[in-house]
């Protein structure tokens, strides 16, 4: 469903479970910087209504899951440690087009949008099913579930305002590019990317 050209593998699940601490303080991370990402979007594209509209519950609901997930880390007895640069998102940003007409730059920021998305809902997929843990696999289940629907949502949002074949040829180019830097990433299991 989410096309991914590289999947994560499956044991990356039982590293992140024996460092639940250092996954979920990324994970905590993951959802405020999504929260924050949406408002960028609202902000820079305020004109174009259909990502008003859109992302604005997706804001809010990335907060929200920011909360869970410290209130997560608060029940196992950790607080919120530090942030840590993200690399895969940074090898991504350079991979952007940052030229072009205002709707060729929005679809290039909706289409990272996505990618992050699915990524996320693939990792989110392999908790839910590998941790040994049943409250943790029900607690991932359900972000797996979210991340899935706001990747469609950037998708569809991206097809709104350049044709559908430019979209799709240019998400190819990023399920390949993003299938490389995977590639060249350690796999971590202090990381959701």
């Amino acid at each position: 469903m989410l096309g991914l050209k590289l999947a994560t593998d499956p044991r990356w699940a039982n590293i992140a479970e024996k460092s639940i601490e250092e996954i979920l303080t990324d994970h905590a991370y993951c959802e405020q910087k999504a929260a924050s990402q949406g408002i960028s979007l609202i902000v820079k594209y305020s004109e174009f209504n259909e990502v008003v509209d859109a992302v604005t519950p997706i804001v809010s609901e990335e907060w929200s899951h920011f909360e869970r997930v410290l209130q997560e880390l608060k029940n196992r007895g950790f607080h919120l440690g530090k942030q840590r640069k993200d690399e895969y998102v940074n090898l991504l940003l350079k991979i952007q087009k940052k030229a072009g007409s205002k709707t060729e730059r929005l679809m290039e920021d909706l289409l990272i949008c996505a990618m992050i998305e699915a990524r996320s809902c693939e990792r989110f997929r392999l908790l839910s099913l590998h941790c040994t843990e049943e409250s943790l696999r029900e607690f991932y289940h359900e972000f797996m579930v979210s991340e899935a629907e706001h990747y469609r949502i950037f998708l569809d949002l991206a097809k709104i305002y350049m044709p559908e074949n430019t979209v799709k040829q240019r998400w190819n180019e990023y399920l390949e590019s993003e299938a490389e830097i995977m590639k060249s990433l350690e796999l971590r299991g202090d990381r959701v990317h």
